[in-house]
């Protein structure tokens, strides 16, 4: 056999002794042999159930004489079909008078419905076109157009249109708002585009995606239509909101949700203080910044805060220095919260964390030809995230909050 071939010679760091009469095994070969006999097979097995698909609906085998036969046989013709095992020749029977529709394949069907499941998954879960391609090459021996690809991806958006706009059940105390902004073609020219997404905390402490929509810009209208689009859904019981301060979004929130609590990511203000802030002392007050959240309760975190806010002008940093007096309250509601909440809730980074993951998906795409196809591609990575470990692990133990709720109604209602 090629494959096999007796070892005579000395190997590295032993006897000439040790190794007489070993057998190596070439397993390039062996495998290259392997794959081409299971090949074959499903080539074989799949060809002999068209030909009984062909008798069946004759009424009679090839060459048999029966009083039954209702067609006769006229020759055959060759289809070629992507398989997990390979691309295989199928030989499929013609009838001179009936139509044979058989369920092995389907017309003009030139893959396996589990390879086309491969290929749409890859795609959406985040792999490139070019290493789709790729891939396909490699594990099949032929080249998948991305127009193949894309077609494919179409049949699924269905599925994931149906999921961005599913009913929300149950209540969600944390919800975490923001916009991711891609690029698309319009007219010509390559204009924003700004997708919309929403995830938030339910009652067993699990995180759920709760929607993602198309936005013109992120504006007050554009966040009246997402909120509404989320209060039709369902989203109920929010005790909190986590956003960036985005024009508009805090007046719509007010509208659709008064009751809920807007908390301004701290993140997003550090950097809004440090844009009035020279290079030199950025680190200086940054420390300064983080001494106000590291304090126990919220009156100490304003006493710290004014003390900030003097720092700052002695500093001469003015502008500063009113930045932190105007907006430090608005980063401060989650410290109404329990403590074991506290870390995840002040700033919007479990959001930020999932836009960097969009971002490295829609990053090989470039310029989307529209703001549909920008949407359902963000939507089907969301989708994907949802189901892995992102969505099925506990994030926060809702217990303290439940347990901090209570403790205030039964407070109220003494009172």
């Amino acid at each position: 056999m090629d494959s096999v071939a007796t070892n005579t010679g000395t190997a590295s760091g032993g006897t000439q002794e040790g190794f007489k009469g070993a057998v190596l095994v070439d397993t390039d070969k062996v495998r290259a042999h392997m794959d081409e006999v299971v090949r074959s097979t499903v080539e074989e097995t799949l060809n002999a159930m068209l030909d009984a698909e062909a008798d069946r609906v004759a009424g009679a085998g090839k060459y048999e004489r029966s009083a039954d036969r209702q067609d006769t046989r006229a020759g055959s013709y060759q289809r070629k079909l992507q398989t997990k095992a390979g691309e295989v020749t199928l030989k499929v029977p013609r009838l001179r008078k009936l139509p044979l529709e058989t369920a092995i394949i389907e017309r003009y069907k030139r893959r396996e419905s589990s390879v086309e499941e491969a290929l749409i998954e890859m795609y959406l879960a985040g792999v490139s076109m070019r290493r789709v391609e790729d891939i396909t090459e490699a594990l099949w021996g032929t080249r998948v157009s991305a127009s193949a690809v894309s077609g494919m991806a179409q049949k699924v958006y269905g599925q994931i249109e149906a999921w961005r706009n599913r009913r929300l059940e149950g209540e969600h105390a944390y919800v975490y708002l923001d916009g991711i902004w891609l690029k698309r073609s319009w007219g010509g020219e390559v204009k924003n585009v700004a997708v919309l997404i929403a995830i938030g905390v339910d009652q067993e402490g699990y995180r759920e995606i709760l929607g993602v929509t198309e936005g013109t810009k992120e504006d007050a209208e554009s966040w009246r239509v997402f909120l509404r689009h989320l209060k039709d859904r369902g989203l109920s019981g929010v005790k909190l909101f986590i956003t960036d301060k985005c024009l508009g979004l805090v007046e719509a929130l007010a509208e659709f949700y008064p009751e809920a609590a807007w908390q301004r990511c701290v993140v997003h203000w550090y950097r809004n203080v440090m844009t009035a802030v020279p290079q030199g002392r950025v680190r200086e007050v940054i420390a300064m910044l983080k001494a106000i959240h590291a304090q126990e309760d919220r009156p100490s975190a304003e006493q710290k805060a004014a003390m900030v806010v003097e720092k700052l002008e002695s500093m001469r940093l003015a502008k500063a220095a009113a930045i932190v007096r105007e907006g430090v309250a608005e980063t401060l509601s989650y410290m109404a919260f329990p403590r074991e909440h506290q870390r995840c809730i002040k700033t919007n980074n479990p959001l930020e964390r999932l836009n960097r993951e969009v971002r490295r998906r829609t990053r090989v795409v470039g310029a989307f030809p529209d703001g549909q196809s920008a949407l359902m591609l963000v939507a089907a990575r969301l989708r994907h995230i949802a189901g892995t470990r992102w969505g099925l692990r506990r994030y926060l133990d809702m217990t303290r909050l439940t347990e901090m709720t209570m403790a205030a109604e039964q407070s109220m209602a003494a009172a």
